[in-house]
Parts: C-alpha cells; sequence; structure tokens
C-alpha cells in the first residue's frame, strides 16, 4: 500500500517552519487523489492485467527518463523504446534496467530521479538504494512484487487512494476501455475512471493525416465532414458521448494560446482549404485559433471545462520523431503569448459563469506578468498547475511565489500529475503537497496566514479546489 515518507523529505530547513510545514502536510496527507487530467491508458485498468517487467514498466514508456540518456548517446531503441521502422530495438527487460542502471548519475537534482526513487520505495517498498551495484537485485525485487495480486492496476488504483482518475481519448476513440470499465461496475463513487475530450488530431491540419483524420471523424458520427457545418456538428456528437462516458473537461495541446473569433464564411475557407490540402502553415494557425473560439461556445453550452495546454514545439528532434514516432521525448517548450492571443475569445466568453478555463504554460515567465492577472480578472480563468517541463519542487514553489500574489490560491485550479505513468501518480501528489506545505508554513511563519487558514488552505489546494473547478463533485 502506498504510504508517503514520514520524514522531511521537500520541507524547509530551518526548524520552526518545517515543524510548521509538517503539520499542514499532515492535514492533507491521506486525502484522496483528485487527477482531473492525465494519459493513463484506461486499457490498463480495464483488462487489469499484471504489470510487465520492470524495464517495460517503469522506463521503456516515460519519455523523462530516454529523453535524458537520449542527450547522453544512449539512443531508445537500446531501451527498448519501438522504432516505427521496424528495425530492432532491446527486448531484454534485464538488459534495459542495467544499462538505465549504469546511467543512473545522470539524473542527479532531477525530479524524475525524486519521483523513481519514491516510486520503488513508497509504492513497491524496495528499500534498497537504487544504482548499478544493485540493479539486479532492485530488479528481481521488483519482477516478484509484479506478480501478486495486489500489485495490478485496480488494487493499486484502490491502494493509491484515487477517488478519480481522468484519462485523455481522441474524438476517433471508440471508448471501449470505458465502456468495459463501466459494465464491469467498477470505479464508482469510491473510485472512478473518466475520459476526457482532446480533438488536436482532428483540428490540426498541420498533421499530414488531418483529412484522413476528419473522414474518419464523419464515419464515426455519421455527420458529413466535408463541409465545416457538419464537422462542427460532428464535433459536438462526439462531445456528447464523452460527456454520456463521465467526461467532465476538454484539453487543447496547441502550439500557442492564439484565440480568433471569425465568421462561419472565413472559418470555412479555411477548412476546405485543408481538405484540398492547400493549407498553409499560417491557415492552419488561424483554424487551430478559431476552433479554441469554438469549443468555448460549445463548454459554454454543454460545461464541459475547458483545458487549454500550449506552448510545445512538437517533434523539434526529428531523427527521434523519424525513428520512434510522437510523443518519446522530442518536444521542446517555447515562448508563449497569453495577453494578446486569448482576447478573442476572453472577449466573447471570458465573463460567462458558465465557462471554465483552466490554462496552462511552459513558460513561466508569464506567470506573473500575463496569466495571473488574467485568472485574477476574469471570471471564467483558472490557472492550472506546473506541468512537464515545470512539475518539479522547484517549479511548483516558484509558480506559488509568482502567481498568488495577484491571482491567490482560489483562481488556481490544484494539482495535476499529467502523467502516463501510473504508478508515480501518488509520488507526484505527494510532492505536490509537500511543497504547498513548505510554501504556506512560510506565509504562518512570517505571520501572513494564521495555522487554521493555511490548513484550510493546504486541503482546498490538494482536493477540493481540483473537485469544483474541474466539475467533479457529483
Amino acid at each position: 500500500m502506498f504510504a508517503p515518507a514520514s520524514d522531511t523529505l521537500l520541507f524547509p530547513t530551518e526548524p520552526t517552519v518545517r515543524q510548521l510545514a509538517r503539520e499542514l502536510y499532515e492535514h492533507v496527507r491521506d486525502l484522496p487523489l483528485i487527477s482531473p487530467h492525465g494519459h493513463v491508458d484506461p486499457g490498463l485498468l480495464a483488462e487489469d492485467q499484471p504489470f510487465p517487467d520492470p524495464a517495460r514498466l517503469l522506463i521503456v514508456p516515460d519519455h523523462y527518463l530516454t529523453r535524458m540518456l537520449l542527450s547522453q548517446g544512449i539512443t531508445p531503441d537500446r531501451l527498448g523504446v519501438p522504432r516505427v521502422d521496424g528495425g530492432p530495438s532491446e527486448t531484454d527487460g534485464r538488459a534495459i534496467w542495467r544499462l538505465f542502471a549504469d546511467h543512473w548519475h545522470l539524473f542527479r537534482g532531477t525530479p524524475t530521479r525524486l519521483w523513481f526513487e519514491q516510486t520503488l520505495t513508497e509504492v513497491f517498498g524496495v528499500d534498497t538504494p537504487f544504482g548499478p551495484s544493485t540493479a539486479d537485485a532492485v530488479y528481481d525485487t521488483l519482477a516478484e512484487r509484479l506478480g501478486r495480486t495486489e500489485f495490478r492496476p485496480r488494487s493499486l488504483f484502490a491502494q493509491f487512494n484515487i477517488e478519480v482518475l481522468a484519462t485523455t481519448e481522441s474524438p476517433l476513440d471508440d471508448l471501449a476501455a470505458h465502456a468495459k470499465l463501466a459494465a464491469d461496475g467498477w470505479g464508482g463513487p469510491g473510485g472512478r475512471v473518466i475520459t476526457t475530450f482532446r480533438p488536436d488530431d482532428v483540428v490540426d491540419q498541420d498533421r499530414p493525416d488531418w483529412s484522413d483524420r476528419v473522414v474518419r471523424l464523419g464515419r464515426v458520427t455519421g455527420e458529413d465532414t466535408t463541409t465545416y457545418s457538419g464537422f462542427i456538428r460532428a464535433l459536438e456528437r462526439r462531445r456528447a458521448d464523452f460527456r454520456a462516458a463521465g467526461a467532465t473537461s476538454t484539453d487543447h495541446g496547441h502550439p500557442s494560446a492564439l484565440t480568433l473569433d471569425l465568421t462561419p464564411a472565413q472559418a470555412s475557407s479555411l477548412y476546405e482549404r485543408g481538405l484540398r490540402g492547400k493549407a498553409t502553415p499560417a491557415d492552419a494557425e488561424r483554424f487551430r485559433a478559431h476552433m479554441l473560439v469554438e469549443f468555448a461556445r460549445m463548454s459554454v453550452e454543454d460545461g464541459l471545462v475547458m483545458q487549454l495546454h500550449p506552448g510545445a514545439v512538437r517533434n523539434h528532434n526529428a531523427w527521434l520523431h523519424d525513428r520512434h514516432g510522437r510523443d518519446v521525448g522530442g518536444d521542446v517548450p517555447r515562448t508563449t503569448s497569453y495577453v494578446d492571443a486569448l482576447s478573442p475569445m476572453l472577449n466573447r466568453f471570458g465573463n460567462d459563469p458558465r465557462l471554465r478555463l483552466v490554462v496552462f504554460t511552459l513558460d513561466e515567465s508569464t506567470f506573473s506578468r500575463e496569466l495571473a492577472p488574467l485568472a485574477g480578472g476574469y471570471p471564467a480563468v483558472y490557472l492550472g498547475a506546473p506541468w512537464w517541463f515545470l512539475d518539479s519542487p522547484e517549479g511548483l514553489r516558484r509558480f506559488r511565489e509568482a502567481v498568488t500574489e495577484t491571482a491567490g490560491f482560489y483562481n488556481t485550479a490544484g494539482f495535476v500529475d499529467d502523467t502516463r505513468a501510473f504508478c508515480s501518480i501518488p509520488v507526484r501528489h505527494d510532492v505536490a503537497r509537500r511543497v504547498d506545505a513548505a510554501f504556506l508554513a512560510a506565509l504562518v511563519a512570517q505571520r501572513r496566514l494564521r495555522l487554521d487558514e493555511a490548513a484550510d488552505t493546504i486541503a482546498d489546494l490538494a482536493y477540493h479546489l481540483p473537485k469544483r473547478v474541474f466539475r467533479l463533485e457529483s
């Protein structure tokens, strides 16, 4: 069973503030986990099969780990990451594990080391310090644990004390895994798995397979997606399907935060140009920007919370993409603007109480300059937690320092783990709770908050706020 460490991990070194942080952390340590945004495969829980060997569980799918080794010349195929060209990749789990352990020193000081070590200790009960000399012993212990019933996905879900886990699916997904979970009667009020509507692959005209996906969307919905109006109806129909499957939110991972409120005729022209294969990169950006406003309109009508995750340059490492495909660590952050970019959407819907827009960033220079003032000035806007390149203890702390003075605590949306690594979920939430405990403890020590107020606040940040903002209360 997951048992968060009771030591002073990530707490301040000054004794008085450390004790305050420990008290605040104990107040939320055992609260259920709300995971409103992530990328765990729902089939993992639907099928509830034993996990594969330790390497395929903890290393092969984790691009945080494989990316670091690539930076030192260790190619992903040597770590078992499949190649899109069918070329050879390592299949021996122990060999992958040993290679990773031989380069463990590369992760000193990184959040990935913290998550990995805490997962070994707190999830699997492995206390042996990890490294080259202990790699085989740790591997053998993990392999034995993974063979036990209590370490299957559904059992771990309960042990992790997860109340809600949101996965992320394309409009083209048949949602079969979610249907199986529902049919099994599993995941009720004490712990449920819901889907999230992620339409990027049918909106982004820069994708080489975009028009094919639009055709598939038409087949799935029975709508005529050769027209823009039919495309919009198809998206609305799929949103309704996702809501019926339990979704409470959508997610949009656009290259930028640009929004444009185009006329139907302008949008239709861009759409048809894309279907003919004539869309330029500027056309694709304008179409994505318009669709964000359309999705805000749909959210006002159907109540789905809207998440915006902009600012990643996808597949920057072209060699990595060509060899191993998407989502294997080849993306990098870019400078992202929000004040001007979001203005068309917010001018239309920013004061509408029916819209909830949770905005994330990979550009932390915007926290205090743009995002905190926007969240502090529009009822619809909430700040998402630091994610991806920023979800480290230091990034979480900098976020609180940058946004609290302008947006306060209650214009933020709580922690999101944003992970594909199921076994790291409780560790990541525990780290966030510890960082918030340390931040609030400093405010108490400075006489800026009473201890009882800080206790209420940390409970809200860890549990109550994400439930409310993401409409997970029912």
